[in-house]
């Protein structure tokens, strides 16, 4: 292990530092500052006779007499079961006051892609207790279903909501193997940070969980390295101990941003909107760490949560996460100005994998009918509610009064929901129908008849019942 006192340069998060030797791309380094702290960085450029640094600290403190130990070898994370339960900053270092970890083995955080071949198709419920996730864009193991958010809005809510009632049945047929939740965070506050705790220590989810906590006043640098932990993390969980991992990344603006801010360093050329070119690959990286594998009992399940600038989802965060993921979840601001809890719009949300998570079987026969039945029925009241506003409701007829009916509904019952409530897909199809029942039976054109002799509440018979009464 060499030493060598040849920085020439420091910019940003960046520590430039000449060399007489081949360094390896990511590998690790220590910098000894002239106080004598030992600070951590990671090669981010390797050329003929210099390095490039980034230093997971910050460079405060670090001069031209500080000394760089190059260690040869890239960033390995200690994994072990025992990480159930324990919290550990954005470097992977625990911060939970905790008993020493002892780890099974060190394993590199890039992580190898699983093999396209050895994917298994994801195609397995799993019941997070939110119906408008459950019945209208059902998550499966396996898949990437990012949740798209924006400043002000609820999201942690619901990422906290996700991960104390995510559970897989119990009927599974690979022998019952258990849930756990992988949690990062990216450049959250303090004051969220406190609540993300608070909420997980309250409802015991910390039992199953692990956290790894990136605060907005630590290093931009220590952000790009936060997800790569919680994934190598859930990777050993599911492909060595056979567990069903959820992996909740919050929030990946704040890493894009800090992607941004390391290639301004770097003095790269910038992509749209300054960001580096190579973000989408970046993306990818991280996106399609998510699956199962044949023969492995576990599966990695991955749910990116991100905050739109501006609201708008053709920025480039939201736009390429889109294109590598497997459908979006749309937290909405007019829904959330109502108090509807959770503020999900089904309408633009969609999960391209729940024809194959749902039916006999996996929920429930009528799932497929209900949900397409629910989607159409909500956008014509949507569509109806802006008519309202031109020709008022009275010029409307029966059948488009009812329709506008149903769209109120549909968000104060099955939407409306609360985050301390956990719903079974059973309680989420109920209400589906009891929706449905308030439409002629002729307007159920999407629903097979053996399902709406079967579940159809009868309005006359309802009516009968209360005049019983």
């Amino acid at each position: 292990m060499k030493e060598y006192q040849t920085i020439t340069e420091i910019s940003g998060p960046l520590v430039y530092a000449e060399v007489d030797e081949p360094i390896g791309y990511d590998e690790m380094v220590e910098i000894e500052t002239p106080a004598g702290e030992t600070l951590r960085g990671q090669v981010l450029e390797s050329s003929d006779g210099v390095v490039a640094i980034q230093v997971f600290e910050g460079t405060s403190g670090i001069d031209r007499n500080a000394s760089v130990r190059f260690l040869g070898e890239t960033l390995k994370l200690p994994v072990t079961e025992d990480l159930l339960g324990r919290v550990m900053d954005g470097s992977g270092q625990p911060i939970d006051d905790g008993p020493e970890i002892v780890p099974d083995e060190r394993r590199d955080i890039i992580g190898a892609a699983i093999n396209p071949y050895s994917r298994e198709y994801p195609e397995e419920f799993i019941q997070t207790g939110v119906s408008a996730i459950d019945g209208m864009n059902t998550l499966v193991r396996g898949q990437k279903l990012p949740i798209f958010s924006a400043s002000g809005l609820p999201h942690n809510n619901l990422a906290l909501q996700i991960a104390r009632q995510a559970t897989v049945p119990e009927d599974d047929e690979e022998g019952g193997s258990e849930f756990a939740v992988v949690f990062g965070a990216m450049g959250i506050t303090q004051e969220e940070a406190n609540e993300f705790m608070q909420d997980f220590e309250r409802t015991g989810a910390l039992e199953r969980s692990v956290v790894f906590m990136n605060l907005a006043d630590d290093p931009a640098v220590e952000r790009t390295v936060t997800p790569r932990l919680a994934l190598t993390t859930a990777e050993y969980l599911a492909f060595d101990k056979d567990y069903h991992v959820l992996v909740i990344l919050t929030d990946m603006t704040n890493y894009c941003e800090a992607l941004r801010e390391i290639g301004a360093a770097r003095e790269e050329v910038p992509g749209r909107r300054g960001y580096p070119g190579y973000m989408y690959t970046d993306l990818a990286q991280l996106y399609e760490r998510a699956g199962r594998i044949q023969g492995r009992a576990g599966s990695v399940t991955q749910i990116p949560i991100l905050t739109m600038p501006g609201d708008d989802d053709t920025h480039p965060i939201p736009d390429l996460t889109g294109y590598i993921t497997e459908g979006q979840i749309y937290i909405d601001r007019a829904l959330n100005s109502q108090g509807i809890q959770p503020p999900i719009n089904p309408l633009p949300s969609l999960s391209r994998l729940m024809d194959d998570g749902i039916g006999e079987g996996l929920t429930r026969e009528d799932h497929s009918d209900v949900a397409n039945q629910m989607y159409a029925a909500y956008a014509e009241g949507e569509n109806l509610r802006d008519l309202v506003n031109i020709v008022g409701r009275e010029a409307l007829s029966e059948r488009d009064n009812k329709y506008l009916d149903f769209a109120d509904l549909f968000e104060a019952n099955f939407i409306q929901q609360g985050y301390d409530t956990n719903r079974s897909i059973e309680e989420t199809l109920s209400i589906g129908w009891e929706l449905l029942s308030t439409l002629p039976k002729s307007e159920l054109n999407r629903v097979d008849e053996e399902f709406i002799e079967k579940y159809y509440v009868e309005e006359d018979a309802e009516t009968a019942e209360v005049t019983a009464d």
